[in-house]
């Protein structure tokens, strides 16, 4: 299969003004170098920017996304300049994948042309050619088979920005005519009902006075319908098991109207501490810290995991992730969904969730669980209002290059 070399013409680093550079290259060179070394993308652009608050906007998002770029890319610039100094990873991004003249990008990194490394094809190794760890693309085929491509090319695209409009407050469309006001265009999501698709440049959502008021969340869509699965109403005791710093908590006392009980639970302290003031924020009145056992009825299990369906949100956690890592998952997750099925009553529902893709972490430990619960079923998710493009195998399945949200797993289960 011929692969072409350079990035597609509609691809977002087309339109980054990358000449912003000049004078800083030394700089973002160290950045990358950290990111090579290992370090977090996410921190060294940090201290990067902390560093230098002199430069001008156009610098900073210049650096911004050199950095980034080489952190998602790193793979296939390899490729390209057979060579690992960050000058020249940045030279063959420039030259190879977005065409620029040979002459022109090493003017601005401060490089020799003449040393240039040779231009070559694009690679045919899909994991190159996408700049994936072999083991995550070997992943992607087993799960996905012939979308495994389309994936890794979803994957290396940056995750729009999606708010849920907090109900308790404001409806999506009340809440769009103010943001719109306030000069952020969003549309509505295709199947999220509460959910706000941010379109054009993204905003400065902590100085939006809509978002101090508590009117929405930042949450991703594919994270919206998750929530949407447990079918919390008013009323009703709920759980959420992992509930960390309270995303998917707040949309559950949306469902409920502020109504009931909502139960929540997490081994993270600082987490539900910034829960606490989230709730306050969206006007929340119904959380409580769960103490001792419930008899609930529906709980939410909202599992640590790889995240390997959001790598789109961490360009170089893919190089991050070791088998260490990934194999201390399963029996985590089995223990969480023991313990919380254990406040699930009669006739109560249980949501498994996870942001990753590997069936060792999905259906794996849903089976096993299963097994070892025969009072428990699966029943098909979001009966009556869920697409069933979502639907794979009895379970919930949100994918990148499908849906355009975060790849989830989810399954309903009924206790008998």
């Amino acid at each position: 299969m011929t692969r072409d070399v350079r990035l597609p013409s509609d691809h977002r680093l087309h339109a980054v003004d990358f000449t912003s550079l000049r004078g800083v290259v030394p700089l973002v060179c160290q950045a990358v170098a950290e990111v090579l070394a290992g370090r977090a993308a996410e921190r060294s652009v940090d201290g990067l920017l902390r560093r230098n608050k002199h430069w001008t906007p156009e610098q900073r998002k210049g650096a911004v996304e050199a950095v980034y770029a080489v952190a998602v890319w790193r793979r296939r610039l390899l490729h390209h300049a057979e060579r690992a100094e960050p000058a020249w990873l940045l030279f063959v991004l420039l030259r190879d994948l977005l065409g620029w003249p040979a002459s022109n990008a090493a003017e601005l990194l401060g490089l020799d042309a003449q040393q240039a490394p040779r231009e070559r094809p694009a690679p045919e190794s899909p994991a190159v050619y996408h700049s994936f760890p072999d083991e995550l693309m070997a992943l992607f085929q087993r799960e996905l088979g012939a979308e495994a491509e389309q994936l890794a090319s979803a994957l290396n695209l940056p995750g729009p920005i999606t708010f849920r409009a907090n109900r308790l407050k404001i409806n999506p469309d009340a809440l769009a005519t103010l943001l719109r006001e306030a000069g952020v265009q969003t549309r509505p999501c295709l199947h999220a009902k509460d959910g706000l698709l941010v379109v054009g440049e993204r905003p400065n959502v902590l100085g939006l006075a809509e978002h101090q008021q508590g009117l929405f969340e930042v949450q991703d869509e594919g994270s919206q319908l998750l929530g949407a699965l447990v079918e919390a109403r008013p009323g009703e005791t709920v759980v959420d098991y992992c509930a960390g710093a309270g995303g998917k908590t707040l949309q559950l006392a949306a469902d409920m109207e502020g109504r009931g009980h909502l139960l929540v639970h997490d081994v993270d302290e600082e987490k539900l501490q910034r829960l606490g003031h989230r709730a306050r924020r969206a006007g929340v009145t119904c959380v409580e810290r769960l103490k001792g056992t419930v008899a609930a009825d529906r709980v939410f299990v909202d599992a640590p995991c790889s995240e390997i369906g959001a790598l789109r949100r961490g360009p170089d956690l893919r190089f991050r992730l070791t088998a260490t890592e990934l194999d201390r998952f399963p029996p985590l997750q089995r223990c969480i969904l023991d313990e919380a099925s254990a406040l699930v009553r009669p006739g109560g529902r249980l949501v498994y969730a996870t942001c990753t893709l590997r069936r060792e972490e999905n259906q794996d430990v849903v089976s096993a669980f299963l097994a070892q619960h025969p009072e428990f079923r699966m029943i098909p998710p979001g009966q009556g209002w869920l697409d069933s493009s979502f639907i794979r195998d009895g379970a919930f399945l949100s994918l990148p290059h499908i849906h355009g949200t975060d790849g989830f797993f989810a399954v309903v289960m009924q206790c008998t």
